[in-house]
């Protein structure tokens, strides 16, 4: 991508490295979680790492299914994990979250997307985050078949980031929990 920016005739380059993205960190970045991200596949996962849209065939055997999709994000978690130096933990939370939002209604994980924004790309926190992610995935059976990693250097001040997932399960109509159905405790 380049074009002229900047304001009519300014001649200023429109281009990643120009807007502050480090394409090289995010090829390293990308390299670093291919084999966690592949030790997620499920038999329902299609398609290669590093495509455009993940794909997902739904397992045999269901009769009536519904999807159930929700999004979550740790909110300030990130702050305590920058904090620690550890980011694989809201990675992990960050699955939970989402696989709970399902669960409520009865669903079982398939597969689940994430979304990481940096204001500058640190490829070894990427690979952190995402290894909290795989382990969450693996460990409640579903498939992190996609998910972005941005960088924008005018929103987010380093080492701040920001993080959410998106999943999508599956249930029998007839076996859907309700709301009328939960209760504390």
């Amino acid at each position: 991508m380049t074009a002229k920016g900047g304001g009519e005739g300014s001649g200023a380059p429109l281009d990643y490295r120009s807007a502050g993205v480090d394409l090289d960190a995010a090829d390293d970045a990308k390299g670093r979680i291919k084999r966690l991200v592949e030790s997620t596949f499920t038999a329902g996962a299609r398609g290669a790492f590093g495509g455009f849209g993940g794909m997902f065939r739904l397992p045999p055997g269901l009769r009536n299914p519904l999807l159930v999709a929700s999004a979550d994000g740790v909110g300030t978690k990130v702050k305590v994990a920058i904090e620690a130096g550890r980011h694989d933990t809201v990675g992990h939370d960050l699955v939970n979250h989402c696989v709970n939002d399902i669960l409520v209604q009865g669903a079982l994980p398939l597969f689940f997307l994430d979304y990481v924004a940096f204001g500058q790309l640190d490829p070894a926190v990427v690979e952190g985050v995402v290894a909290g992610v795989a382990a969450g995935c693996r460990e409640n059976g579903c498939a992190l078949i996609g998910g972005e990693t941005a960088e924008m250097p005018s929103v987010y001040t380093p080492p701040d980031y920001d993080l959410a997932g998106f999943i999508v399960g599956a249930v029998e109509e007839d076996a859907v929990l309700g709301a009328d159905r939960v209760r504390e405790g």
